[in-house]
């Protein structure tokens, strides 16, 4: 891989895409940008000749193989996937209705498996290459309202743990990404959909939840043009760390780990002790 790489960016019309994909423009990279309406890479980024627009729905794996072949006719080969595109369905799990669910999953979880499916031949032939998702510390830790949104995190996690040993013997690596608060438009109109309140017992939850999560909206701590050229610089890297915590808040996730240690330790002797008494 030359210093110069080509970039497939997804969700790159608003949002942490269009600092990710002006981040690796910066850098001296080409970069493809996908989104459902070209029209908003476009007015987001801007032009540059290292820049292709491309239209692409993840949850498409036509579109998907589309975007890729489009890539490597404009620029010869690709040497980043970021699986940026996603969504928020918000609210308590009995109140989210199936269809939302299922479509959070959809997008968040089967997009990134769809355009990475698409890409992995172009990478296995070039025997390089590095597939980034970005997921989230939802992805690590659940917590109210968000059953859909980390049930796809966590999902994207054990699939990209599980995808990396399996490619890794063709040169190509990965990175899971997870950013805690930044702000970026996940919390507005256009990314967040909030389940239908519909059960008294959740009403008032509901409403102290989404009042702080609207406040919370344009408030957030982290930076994500910072974001975005960390980044770049991690991917330069001869070997891209494979998780990278994003943010202060971010590296809270240790307390998962803490609390993955105290309950394997808690029952130790009771689980050590379930083998068969072979006579």
């Amino acid at each position: 891989m030359t210093d110069k790489k080509v970039w497939l960016i997804t969700g790159a019309g608003r949002g942490m895409g269009v600092d990710i994909a002006k981040a690796a423009l910066e850098a001296g990279h080409a970069v493809v940008a996908t989104a459902r309406n070209t029209d908003t890479v476009t007015a987001a980024v801007g032009q540059d000749d290292d820049l292709l627009a491309v239209k692409l729905d993840v949850t498409d794996p036509a579109e998907a193989e589309a975007a890729i072949q489009a890539a490597v006719e404009r620029f010869g080969h690709l040497d980043v996937l970021v699986n940026n595109a996603g969504n928020f369905y918000a609210g308590f799990f009995e109140e989210i209705s199936p269809e939302d669910f299922r479509a959070q999953v959809e997008t968040t979880l089967f997009g990134p498996v769809n355009v990475t499916r698409a890409v992995l031949p172009v990478m296995r032939a070039q025997r390089s290459g590095l597939v980034v998702a970005i997921s989230s510390t939802a992805g690590i830790m659940g917590q109210e309202f968000c059953t859909a949104y980390a049930a796809a995190k966590f999902g994207v996690e054990g699939w990209m743990e599980s995808l990396t040993p399996e490619v890794a013997p063709f040169g190509i690596r990965t990175m899971l990404v997870e950013p805690g608060f930044f702000r970026t438009e996940l919390l507005t109109p256009e990314s967040t959909t909030y389940a239908e309140p519909s059960i008294d017992d959740y009403a008032e939850r509901t409403k102290q939840t989404v009042a702080a999560w609207n406040g919370m909206n344009g408030q957030q701590g982290g930076d994500p043009a910072k974001l975005a050229n960390a980044l770049v610089q991690l991917t330069g890297q001869e070997e891209p760390p494979p998780r990278w915590v994003a943010g202060a808040d971010a590296v809270e996730v240790e307390n998962k780990a803490k609390d993955l240690l105290a309950q394997a330790d808690a029952y130790r002797e009771l689980s050590s002790n379930l083998a068969y008494d072979d006579a």
